[in-house]
């Protein structure tokens, strides 16, 4: 047997460390908040419009990002509700999300994040699409 045998296969990174850790994902999500607080799109709808002009660019870059180090394997720091409760009171449908889906995906090509990356990162954010458009302000509206 030789010493290779012995040590143990090295674990592949998480997509937290391969983002580059808190500043690489603070520097993706600096882009993406500018890109989605200037984009038309996502400001029709009046919920996002009242959302931006409530909170901020600096508390929202701040609340993405650690949701982004959290959800990709770093560490705990999200300080905000989940995404169901985070978007309760926002009408937001298929277009809206796919609206952001695609400033995430032009952020992260932007700013030189590898294509599987990307595409893990783009999975995080697809599998929590049912919780932001069937949350309590959607299921509301398609009562009346």
């Amino acid at each position: 047997m030789t010493e290779t045998d012995l040590t143990e296969p090295a674990e592949t990174p998480s997509l937290y460390e391969r983002l580059g850790g808190i500043f690489g994902i603070a520097a993706v999500m600096d882009v993406l908040t500018d890109r989605l607080f200037e984009n038309v799109w996502a400001n029709r709808n009046p919920y996002v419009a009242k959302m931006h002009e409530r909170n901020g660019r600096p508390g929202f870059k701040f609340m993405v990002t650690a949701w982004s180090a959290e959800q990709t394997g770093g560490p705990k720091c999200y300080p905000g509700r989940d995404m169901h409760y985070a978007h309760v009171d926002m009408i937001a449908s298929e277009h809206d999300f796919d609206v952001v889906a695609l400033e995430i995906a032009a952020s992260l090509s932007y700013c030189g994040v590898g294509v599987q990356e990307q595409k893990e990162y783009l999975e995080i954010i697809e599998s929590y699409r049912r919780e932001v458009i069937d949350a309590p302000a959607n299921e509301a509206a398609r009562k009346k």
